[in-house]
């Protein structure tokens, strides 16, 4: 879909540029901080973060205006964003207005619609190219819960690592379409579109940001990404701020075998039980695994 196709010898490696855009776009946009990201040939990998909190401080204004980035909106709220139009609007009209705000704040905080407002604008630009109609993604997006700082940092290092695993790239720096490229190719380490560590400074005080240093994280990435290129089990524990420490071998295990030992959800042994619980299951695929591997 996004590489060299060998059937027809066309070259479809721009649509990563597509995809790797658009979903910048919408981490600028949504209130759903983009914390790692991987565009591949024939799929892409996103660890997303939603803050509804924020979504809940916007004005209307500020809903609508995000909206209206994304879809060109309605008569009725294109005259909303004008103060000289809204005085002419009567109050039925505003107060319908207003119920299509709320709607679009659920919708800016919903990573259904994240992954739609991406799936539907990368599969349209490519029928069109191809000048096609019908379906161009396989299925629905496969999604899976993130419950601690442990399954946090793995995700995100197991994301930016994969064009290492699948040897397009030998190191992360060089790792096309990857968030641990765009940020160390960032100056001051820091892109709007992406959630910021908490030491690096962003836009807002209040903002989200990732419960590690970036350096620390880097480092992760990079020992990580040195020995799966060489084959290698001589990887130290994983240390980050002396709260949060993992085993070198199973730590490496997680990164190359992350999704086959967890279901939908990931975290400790702990997490994955307070999930069942919350959520009124009899048992949670992976609890073994967590128990095994988790083990700090």
């Amino acid at each position: 879909m996004c590489g060299f196709d060998s059937r027809s010898g066309i070259d479809y490696e721009h649509r990563r540029d597509w995809l790797e855009n658009r979903i910048l776009q919408l981490g600028s946009v949504m209130s759903i901080n983009v914390c790692a990201y991987a565009v591949m040939s024939n799929h892409t990998h996103l660890v997303l973060h939603i803050d509804s909190e924020q979504a809940a401080s916007w004005s209307n204004f500020e809903v609508l205006t995000r909206w209206h980035a994304l879809h060109k909106g309605t008569l009725l709220t294109s005259a909303y964003l004008s103060k000289a139009s809204r005085n002419k609007m009567t109050s039925m009209e505003i107060a319908s207005v207003e119920d299509v705000i709320e709607i679009y704040r659920k919708r800016l905080c919903d990573i259904s619609w994240f992954m739609r407002l991406l799936n539907e604008y990368i599969a349209r630009k490519a029928n069109k190219e191809e000048k096609r109609v019908g379906r161009f993604w396989e299925g629905r997006y496969y999604s899976q819960a993130l419950l601690d700082e442990a399954a946090l940092l793995t995700c995100m290092a197991y994301v930016d690592n994969n064009p290492i695993r699948a040897n397009m790239s030998d190191h992360p720096k060089r790792s096309d379409f990857t968030s641990i490229k765009m940020r160390m190719n960032t100056n001051n380490h820091f892109n709007n579109s992406l959630a910021s560590f908490e030491d690096t400074i962003g836009l807002c005080g209040m903002e989200f940001r990732l419960p590690f240093r970036y350096a620390d994280y880097c480092k992760i990435v990079q020992d990580t990404a040195k020995v799966i290129i060489e084959q290698s089990k001589d990887i130290h524990d994983v240390l980050i701020q002396d709260k949060l420490t993992i085993n070198g071998s199973k730590w490496l295990e997680l990164n190359l075998h992350l999704e086959s030992h967890f279901s939908y959800a990931i975290g400790t042994a702990l997490s994955l039980d307070r999930y069942r619980k919350n959520c009124n299951l009899q048992r949670v695929k992976g609890r073994g695994q967590a128990k095994r591997l988790f083990n700090m």
